[in-house]
């Protein structure tokens, strides 16, 4: 707990640094561009096809004309904007954790690496490629654990757990590997992963609720739809920056936790001689290695 804790406040002062601060702006500027060009290219037909399918449920038309009877048509106008953004919102939580994982994870554990674990020894057991290739098939799982969750979303608890607990596994499988990859060897990590599972996951879960947070701008009300445009890349910067203190918050507990397991490992210093075995226990005297004569 006590690891746990200082990893969490170095995490928070680190966001502050201006390196973090100025490696959070890549991921916002491609996400945004990205974001904002698809919308221009597709946003409008996107609506129109949202509110054809939308029409074509009765249930939908009945509650339509109901508020159109109450005087509050304009809900309908949004229905479709305001669904097709909720389904596209945990893309874009997705798509952040991905760009802020490898655009800004290997710079955040060089900058932790470098300024609070200098002495610790470098034993890659992980590469670009296969960073890229974990994340993505983390991402993948994700995506698949999404889309059969969709039914139960419509249950108005499950909306606000189940999402951010996909997000959150997603989180605490691609920062865990990636905090370690540059430092652990293969061997060193799948044991790390195995005695600190319960800890990882609950820090990616904690981190995928955190994510969510600027999901709530959206449910906010109609207004902020409409400056969807504007709020996009504020919600985007806000993602990233909560990716980028799990990261930090992920490479501190990793890292910590790695010093200490080597520190348990036996040295050199609690063998016997260098290369030979202790010998056993009531062994005569004549049988025991002599120093060299000077």
């Amino acid at each position: 707990m006590s690891r746990l804790l200082d990893s969490f406040w170095r995490a928070a002062i680190y966001c502050l640094h201006p390196r973090v601060i100025a490696l959070s702006f890549l991921p916002l500027i491609i996400m945004s561009v990205l974001s904002l060009g698809l919308g221009y290219l597709y946003w409008s037909d996107a609506v129109e096809l949202m509110r054809l399918q939308l029409d074509q449920y009765r249930l939908v038309a009945s509650v339509s004309e109901w508020l159109e009877g109450l005087g509050l048509g304009n809900l309908r106008v949004v229905l479709a904007p305001a669904l097709l953004l909720f389904l596209a919102v945990p893309v874009i939580v997705m798509a952040s954790l991905l760009f802020v994982a490898q655009l800004m994870t290997p710079a955040l554990v060089a900058l932790v690496g470098e300024r609070r674990f200098p002495l610790l020894e470098r034993r890659p057991g992980g590469s670009l490629w296969s960073s890229l290739v974990w994340s993505l098939g983390s991402t993948l799982m994700a995506c698949v654990a999404l889309l059969l969750s969709l039914p139960l979303w419509l249950v108005p608890p499950l909306v606000l757990i189940l999402p951010p607990l996909i997000w959150g596994w997603l989180t605490y499988r691609v920062m865990a590997y990636d905090a370690l990859s540059g430092h652990a060897s293969n061997e060193e990590r799948r044991l790390l992963f195995k005695q600190h599972r319960g800890t990882l996951l609950g820090m990616g879960i904690l981190g995928g609720y955190l994510g969510a947070a600027p999901s709530l701008l959206w449910a906010s009300g109609a207004m902020f739809i409409a400056m969807a445009p504007l709020l996009v890349p504020v919600a985007i910067w806000i993602y990233t920056l909560v990716f980028a203190f799990s990261s930090l918050w992920f490479v501190h507990y990793a890292l910590s936790a790695l010093q200490a397991l080597r520190a348990q490992a036996p040295g050199p210093a609690d063998d016997f001689s260098a290369g030979s075995a202790a010998p056993p226990l009531g062994a005569p005297l004549a049988d025991l290695p002599l120093p060299p004569s000077t």
